[in-house]
């Protein structure tokens, strides 16, 4: 069994603002030009969105206007915790899933706490898989999403 990778950032915002911009802001902070089904293909996706609901679905607005399913909300908690099946790119039938977690941490900041797992649904491709994840988070969620989360802090000051 491959262990989930964790990646932990402290923002300066407050929960609720953190989920909003995770959720509700996605489109701003995300590279679509590096991270979507459009960059695989050369393109530059044009948004993204996830769903406020269980159930929800995540996905991105192609280049050419097509949908992208990239996953499904499996668990909404507005302002503590959101998770997603996770399958961008790849079959929906055998799903990775994302974990985020959301915690005041006092002084207007939030810890903000990302597991990716279950890389045995990716059969004979899961380290690899894991460890494409393990870098991509770095810009996406440690780099693009907490620059975004700091920028609302400072836009709210």
């Amino acid at each position: 069994m491959l262990e989930p990778i964790i990646k932990t950032i402290e923002v300066s915002c407050s929960p609720e603002q953190a989920f909003t911009v995770f959720i509700d802001d996605m489109a701003s902070w995300w590279p679509l030009d590096k991270n979507s089904v459009s960059a695989m293909n050369g393109e530059v996706a044009k948004s993204t969105v996830i769903e406020p609901r269980l159930g929800g679905k995540v996905y991105e607005i192609g280049h050419d206007d097509t949908q992208h399913h990239w996953g499904t909300v499996t668990q909404y908690d507005p302002y503590s915790a959101f998770s997603m099946d996770w399958h961008i790119g790849m079959s929906a039938e055998s799903p990775s899933v994302v974990d985020v977690k959301f915690t005041d941490i006092g002084n207007g900041k939030t810890r903000v706490e990302l597991t990716h797992g279950n890389w045995e649904s990716f059969g004979d491709k899961a380290e690899d898989m894991r460890k494409g994840y393990n870098e991509g988070w770095v810009g996406v969620f440690e780099k693009a999403y907490c620059s975004a989360c700091n920028a609302v802090s400072s836009a709210s000051a």
